[in-house]
């Protein structure tokens, strides 16, 4: 099983999550996208798993900060993709990927419950 968690460092929700998977003894890699950027084809794979109205964060306060004309303008995937890597902090955190047996699942925003437990 490969894990990877996406996210910022300084973010709770992110902290939680590390700290649960630290706790779980669960081996994973975190990409920090603030210092990394957001892989456009991981950003991809997500809004095409979870849908974009599940990756994109819509209340948080780097959306609320967003002038209308940016906000109207994410009308289907490829739109809310390209403001979401133009603007990372609007992707809901964390993102966790976990790839196992050719298959990966997603986990978008913080459930605990949904975290690998070794």
């Amino acid at each position: 099983m490969t894990i990877t968690l996406y996210g910022i460092p300084n973010c709770d929700s992110v902290k939680k999550a590390r700290t649960l998977l630290d706790s779980r003894g669960v081996a994973y890699a975190f990409h920090d996208y603030k210092k990394l950027g957001v892989p456009e084809l991981a950003l991809r794979r997500w809004v095409g798993a979870k849908g974009r109205d599940v990756v994109l964060n819509r209340k948080g306060t780097t959306w609320r900060a967003l002038d209308d004309a940016q906000k109207a303008s994410v009308v289907d995937d490829e739109s809310a993709v390209a403001l979401m890597l133009a603007h990372p902090s609007v992707i809901k955190r964390p993102v966790v990927e976990i790839a196992e047996n050719d298959a990966t699942r997603f986990v978008v925003g913080l459930d605990l419950d949904a975290l690998p437990t070794s």
